[in-house]
């Protein structure tokens, strides 16, 4: 690169190789001595001497011209390698070679998975109800232990979802496509089980929808992105084949960011329940809008930083976000292979437990998937639990804030810290902690890197100019930028990566799980580093939800949840939802 810093001693020809570069200019004039005048043409090719120095300034390298003459001749020939390599059609669902494991050497967990094994539930009082409108946001296992009863057959639940589906998903612009014909068929076919005395377990006939970015087949899964407003896999997700073995009935595909990123997709903004003039934030936002709007039972989304966490910390749901690579992602949209996860979306704790409890465990499909346990147990007590919690966040107000962003801020903090105090009453022992001082912001490059590269066909093509969002920070943009990181530095932010593990694994030593804001520094940490959190409604302000966020340790979903389940059973935050034009 091409600085005005002093030539170091172990370089001395820094300065003589600057000289140097402005010779062609003496040359013409006839000052340059023979010697100069007679050195050999450069090989042509398509990235000259300037292009190359150009390059140099990005990677932050400073070249001699002898250097930069061999370097340019290889990577000229590397352009023809490069062609071959854009001929060969990859698909999306094409996983890099090489795999990321959250877990350190020598600490991969111990035992084996038991997807769809009987978990401790609840027994969950049947309410009456004169009609089925009034079960629109009952927990997703409540509706199916009514189901189970007899008190209401899937098939009339399925029917109220999808009635309720096509009131309000347009006001939303939550909805992409209903899946209705195949909706009343699980329906009816759960309902035929039950007869003949076959249960599959808590979510047998419990309507659910899916972020369209899991394959149904014979369905629409657009992405959110109108360059693939028409695709139509023909497979389904590893999911949507769990859920269904589960019982569940799929009545939508719901909306997300265009190609998971914020709310934003080709039919609008995805609208949030408790005020429809914001955001219900992404990329899960349709996920989030529907559980929370009563449109769904329960919804699967997906996070790669954030977006499950925060569309749940918008709408008010509980949304699980899982250890990296727990649940198979075939049949989902690949944005980073290094750190897509998938997690539940739901009203209540147990929710999550049940649906988690359905679709995590390897398949032998996604090599990325560990065969670990899901050990729930919601009877374990708080108080042998060691409990961090972030004790600046829960205190903090930015500096900049107006008075108006100052208020609210401050009415967050003391929803937050009130939270703490009802598990403080329920037993627990919380400890103040502080976070690595690790700059994750410095390699959250990757994700965008490994979005380029599995969107790079889309970006040749120019069909990025069909998405919505066009400005600096959306995905067009961010497609070209990644064009300029070079490898070498994608790799060493790998390996950055696997320190930033190493501080966590040494905090999490400490705690069994931490507590903080979702608007916490640990959010982009942690999903790097593939730890488990949750996010849980504690409460408003402004009128709008506030969320607690519990990050756990990597495979320790089911403590994330027991401490979450310990803070549902103290309050009643959870009962309380929006209305859409008074239903």
């Amino acid at each position: 690169m091409r600085s005005e810093r002093t030539p170091r001693l172990d370089a001395p020809g820094v300065a003589r190789r600057r000289f140097l570069k402005a010779v062609p200019a003496a040359v013409a004039a006839g000052l340059a001595a023979p010697a100069m005048a007679q050195q050999p043409a450069p090989e042509p090719g398509p990235i000259d001497p300037p292009t190359l120095d150009c390059a140099e300034k990005i990677f932050g390298v400073d070249f001699t011209e002898a250097e930069e003459e061999m370097a340019r001749r290889g990577a000229n020939r590397n352009l023809g390698a490069y062609e071959d390599l854009r001929k060969i059609d990859i698909p999306l669902d094409t996983e890099p070679a090489i795999t990321f494991r959250p877990y350190l050497p020598g600490r991969r967990p111990s035992g084996h998975a038991t997807p769809g094994a009987r978990l401790r539930l609840s027994a969950p009082e049947l309410p009456a109800f004169s009609t089925l409108e009034e079960l629109a946001f009952l927990p997703a296992v409540t509706l199916g232990a009514l189901v189970r009863a007899g008190k209401v057959t899937s098939t009339d639940l399925t029917k109220m979802y999808l009635t309720r589906l096509k009131r309000h998903g347009d006001t939303l612009h939550a909805v992409v496509t209903l899946t209705e014909a195949l909706a009343l068929e699980r329906a009816a076919e759960a309902d035929r089980e039950l007869r003949a005395g076959i249960w599959r377990g808590p979510l047998h006939g419990v309507p659910w929808g899916a972020k369209d970015l899991f394959a149904a087949r014979g369905y629409r899964t657009t992405w959110g992105a109108k360059p693939y407003e028409t695709q139509v896999l023909d497979y389904d997700a590893a999911v949507v084949e769990r859920l269904r073995d589960a019982g569940a009935v799929l009545v939508a595909k719901l909306s997300m960011g265009a190609l998971a990123q914020g709310g934003v997709w080709f039919g609008g903004s995805t609208r949030n329940p408790w005020d429809l003039e914001r955001s219900s934030s992404g990329s899960s936002a349709g996920p989030g809008a529907a559980t929370a709007a009563g449109l769904v039972g329960f919804a699967l989304g997906t996070e790669t930083r954030g977006s499950i966490i925060s569309p749940s910390a918008a709408t008010g749901v509980t949304g699980l976000r899982p250890t990296y690579g727990r649940i198979s992602r075939r049949g989902a949209m690949a944005l980073s292979w290094t750190m897509d996860k998938i997690g539940p979306m739901a009203r209540t704790v147990e929710d999550c437990v049940a649906a988690f409890g359905a679709i995590y465990g390897p398949d032998g499909r996604d090599d990325t998937v560990v065969d670990a346990p899901f050990d729930w147990n919601p009877d374990a007590p708080l108080g042998t639990l060691r409990i961090g919690y972030v004790k600046s966040e829960f205190e903090s107000v930015p500096e900049d804030a107006t008075p108006e962003q100052r208020t609210s801020r401050e009415a967050q903090n003391r929803v937050l810290a009130a939270a703490l105090d009802v598990l403080r009453a329920r037993g627990a022992h919380l400890e103040p902690m502080a976070l690595p001082d690790f700059p994750a912001d410095a390699i959250g490059f990757i994700l965008s890197a490994e979005a380029a590269a599995a969107f790079d066909d889309l970006t040749r093509s120019r069909g990025i100019d069909q998405l919505v969002s066009q400005d600096e920070r959306s995905w067009p943009n961010t497609f070209r930028t990644s064009r300029f990181i070079p490898a070498v530095e994608y790799i060493r932010a790998q390996r950055a990566r696997t320190l930033l593990i190493r501080q966590l694994d040494q905090l999490m030593s400490q705690y069994d799980l931490f507590l903080s804001p979702t608007r916490s520094a640990s959010l982009a940490m942690t999903n790097l580093t593939g730890h488990p959190a949750l996010a849980m409604k504690a409460g408003f302000a402004d009128g709008l939800p506030v969320a607690l966020m519990i990050t756990g340790r990597l495979y320790d979903e089911a403590t994330v949840l027991r401490v979450a389940l310990a803070y549902e059973r103290a309050t009643t935050w959870h009962t309380r939802h929006p209305t859409l034009d008074g239903k």
